[in-house]
């Protein structure tokens, strides 16, 4: 496969899955209505960061299936932490299961640290780049509980 078709597919199918989620959520957002705790970004800058990481994600993935270093732990990490991340707009914003939410969320920061660890034993660069995802979620993490514990 060309260099240009890994790369678009990697960037795609993350992109895809955000969009799908957010579509399915987009009705169900009550972001703006919540209590907010310190340091809560305006809602508009959600789906930008989004899309910044997907694109990052797509990338990092895409370098590893361009050098052929792409082994099944890698896809079973990558492709389930994408699966953990798809769930969580759902608990927390269509279904409001906050605490629940939470616990996901934290499941997700496991299984990114994971797969940064993974990707950098195959290539740095992979890896350096889902470090803004890891702290983007942690930080969504923080949102997540603090958002919980001020709405109960």
């Amino acid at each position: 496969m060309s260099k240009f078709k890994i790369f678009f597919k990697s960037i795609l199918i993350p992109l895809l899955i955000g969009g799908i989620v957010g579509f399915i959520t987009s009705n169900s957002i009550d972001y703006n209505s919540l209590i907010m705790p310190p340091f809560a970004p305006p809602g508009i800058l959600f789906p930008i960061v989004w899309t910044i990481l997907y694109i990052l994600m797509g990338v990092s993935y895409g370098i590893l299936e361009y050098k052929s270093l792409v082994d099944f732990k890698i896809n079973l990490i990558y492709y389930f932490q994408l699966f953990v991340n798809a769930l969580w707009p759902i608990f927390f914003f269509t279904l409001k299961w906050r605490f629940f939410a939470f616990l996901w969320i934290l499941l997700l920061d496991i299984l990114v640290i994971l797969m940064i660890e993974t990707f950098y034993k195959k290539n740095k660069i992979s890896a350096l780049l889902q470090i803004p995802y890891l702290i983007w979620i942690i930080f969504a993490t923080y949102l997540n509980f603090s958002i919980w514990l001020l709405n109960k």
